[in-house]
Order: C-alpha cells, then structure tokens, then sequence
C-alpha cells in the first residue's frame, strides 16, 4: 500500500513538470500582441526556460545527494509554482524573461531527480508510465489556458488558474514529505536481507553488459545515440512551442482553438505512454522506437495536406508517434552502454537531450521570421528524418559489435 502510494505522489510530482512545458506556445498567439513583442521572443523564452533546466539537471545528482530527492522535487516544485504566478502577473516581456529562469530551474530539477530515481528503483513499464503523467499535466496546461482564452479573453487568468494548481501540488508533496524517508528505510533493509556473497557479486559485476569507460562517449554509438536525444527533445519542443502559432498564422485557426488543439497533440503523448507501458512487456524498446518515429513522420507529412481538416489527425499521430521514443531510449541505456558506464551516460544524454530543447525552437523562430511559420512541417520531417537515421545507426553499430563478439 505504502509503495503505491509512493508511487501515485511521484507521478504528480511529474504533473507538476508537464503542466508548464506547454503552455507558453498554446498561449503565445495571444501573449505576442498583448505584450507588443515580435514572433520570435517565445523562443528566446523558451531557451532561457530551457537553459535552466541544463543548469539544474547537470546539479541534480549533488543536490539529491546533499537533500534527497523528496525535498529537491519539493522545492522545485515551488520554484515553478512561483515563477508561473509571476507569469500571470508580470507588465512586460523583461519580466517574464526573469521568470523563466527559476521555471527553468525548478522543472530540470524535478526531471533529472525523478528520471534518476524511477530508473534505479523501478521497472521499464514504470518510467513511460512517468513520462506518460507528464503528459497528463502537459495536455491539461493548453486545456486550461484554452478555457480562459475563449471564455476570459485572459492568457493570464490561465497562468494563474496553473500556478494554484501548481501550489497544491506543493502542498501534497510538503503533507507526504516524511513518506520518502520510509520508504528509503524499508529499501535499504530489504538490500540487506538480500545481500549476496562477495565472490557472486564479483560474479555477477564481470557477467554485467560491457566494462567502465574512462570516456564515455568513445563507446560505440554513444554519439549517434546522443544525436537521437538532442533531436528527438528538439522536435518534440518544437511541435509544443511553435504548433499553436503555425494552426494559427498558416491555418487561419482561432487562437484559442490552436491551443486546445496542441493539448490533444500532447494528449497523443499521454495516451501513447500509456499504451507503450502494457506493450513494452511483450515488444522489445528498439522496436518500439523505430516504429513511433514512422508513426511521427507520417503524422508530419499529414500537416502538409492543404486542407485544414487533417490538421488535428496529424498532430494527435505526431504524439502518438513521439510518446514511446524518450522512455526506450533511457530505458536502452545500461543494455545497450553497460551498467557501469549507465549513470555517466544518463547525466550526458539528459544535457544533450535539454540542450535540443534550449536550441531548436528558438533557432526555427528566427528561420519563421525570416521566411513564414508554414515551414513548420516540413523542418520536423528534416529533424525525424536525421533521427530516424542516427537511431538505426546505433542499432547497427551494437549489432555488429555484438556478432563479431560472438565469432
């Protein structure tokens, strides 16, 4: 009972995460005129939301270490409810770029922590089932601000109805704070009933996939794979940031039914997931993975189509597409790098994979300026088409290294 509930509290902490993530693009086509800023300040947004979560991600480990994880997810979840608060209330685009920097900082931490800890002590059904919840709060942010678009004429009234939400979040994770010290109580002494001999633990350590690395990234198809997470973040940040924008300055679609249309493209993400946790018990992740970013592509080649219609089937199969390819690729890391050189590796790919999302989206909002937001569609066939391709690279380089093994 205890660890299910344990569970339930780690999984809203991951709402918390979701719920900020996608509301800046599903409120910008609103905020931009209000605020009399140009096209391209979301992605500056974006970036320095996206800067802090690099900064507190690459801090996590030190920090869980110093305070525990329940008390970092508890303050940074503090962090996001403030800085979204202060969304709702700020008088210029300055304020809000103040702002996102404890966003930024408050989201990376909760994601490094909880990713960390989920992989260390859970299943592989578990992390997507994470990641799913961080869909649930990611749908329900342009949900929310939809409804105070079309009924309040208000991006901020939505800001503010997210930062109560936010706070209550807090509160729950403050009231079942003390629940984390138990539950590592009761773990560290089942670790010690189930100790096993010295000479099989040595045993078991030579039979673990793959030896220590000085240099990680020398091991073969670290880089490819740490391409697959740059672009892959990249795309998945692009889509929520700059969709609402493209339905409505490409499509001629009201603004406020844009931002409820980017909730069912991450309610694709959510369901996805959810789907993706059953699954994984019967399909293996590489094939998981190859076949959502196939999924993704045809999504993105249905928002080409000139008629409108196809619009909301395109971004719900983009979601759907995308939701199995982040959890493969974490879960993938030990099996495919080793178990010694996994912890190091995870820290890199969560850099890199933050670093897609601190980069991408601005430098698309430039290339809109330059020409027009109908490109959209066709720069993330480009993005999954090079993924689609680095992804198969890895899968190749590991099956020859591990044939010629054989030999």
């Amino acid at each position: 009972m205890m660890a299910t509930l344990f569970l339930i509290i780690i999984y809203l902490a991951f709402i918390s995460l979701g719920i900020p993530d996608s509301l800046l693009g599903a409120a910008w086509p609103m905020m931009r005129p209000d605020l009399g800023v140009s096209f391209g300040y979301a992605g500056i947004l974006s970036m320095i939301v996206a800067g802090g979560t690099i900064v507190s991600s690459l801090a996590s480990g030190s920090l869980v270490q110093r305070i525990g994880t329940g008390r970092l997810t508890l303050i940074s979840c503090c962090l996001t409810a403030g800085a979204l608060l202060g969304f709702g209330w700020a008088p210029s685009v300055a304020w809000l770029a103040v702002l996102a920097i404890p966003l930024g900082l408050g989201g990376g931490a909760i994601d490094a922590a909880l990713n960390h800890y989920v992989a260390d002590n859970y299943k592989a059904h578990h992390m997507n089932w994470l990641h799913c919840f961080w869909g649930v709060g990611a749908t329900a942010g342009p949900i929310i601000m939809s409804f105070y678009m079309a009924e309040h004429n208000s991006w901020r009234e939505g800001y503010t109805a997210v930062a109560l939400i936010q706070f209550s979040l807090v509160a729950i994770l403050l009231i079942t704070l003390p629940l984390w010290k138990r539950v590592a109580a009761i773990r560290e002494s089942k670790q010690i009933g189930n100790q096993v001999p010295p000479a099989q633990a040595e045993a078991e350590s030579k039979a673990s996939s793959g030896s220590l690395s000085k240099n990680v990234l020398r091991i073969r198809g670290v880089k490819p794979s740490l391409a697959a997470f740059l672009i892959y973040c990249g795309a998945e940040s692009l889509v929520g940031l700059w969709g609402a924008s493209y339905l409505a300055g490409a499509r001629n679609i009201a603004a406020e039914t844009a931002a409820l249309w980017i909730s069912l493209y991450y309610g694709g993400i959510t369901v996805g997931r959810l789907v993706t946790g059953f699954i994984t018990l019967k399909v293996r992740n590489t094939v998981l993975i190859r076949w959502g970013q196939i999924v993704a592509v045809a999504g993105g080649v249905i928002l080409l189509l000139p008629n409108p219609s196809f619009m909301l089937a395109g971004l719900i199969l983009i979601g759907l597409g995308l939701a199995p390819i982040y959890p493969g690729l974490l879960h993938e890391t030990p099996a495919r790098f080793g178990r010694e050189n996994a912890a190091r590796l995870m820290g890199f790919q969560m850099a890199v994979a933050y670093t897609g999302t601190t980069f991408l989206p601005p430098l698309f909002g430039v290339l809109a300026m330059r020409t027009d937001i109908s490109v959209l569609p066709a720069i993330f066939l480009i993005l999954m088409t090079v993924m689609l391709l680095s992804a198969e690279k890895v899968n190749r380089i590991l099956h020859n290294h591990s044939a010629s093994a054989q030999k």
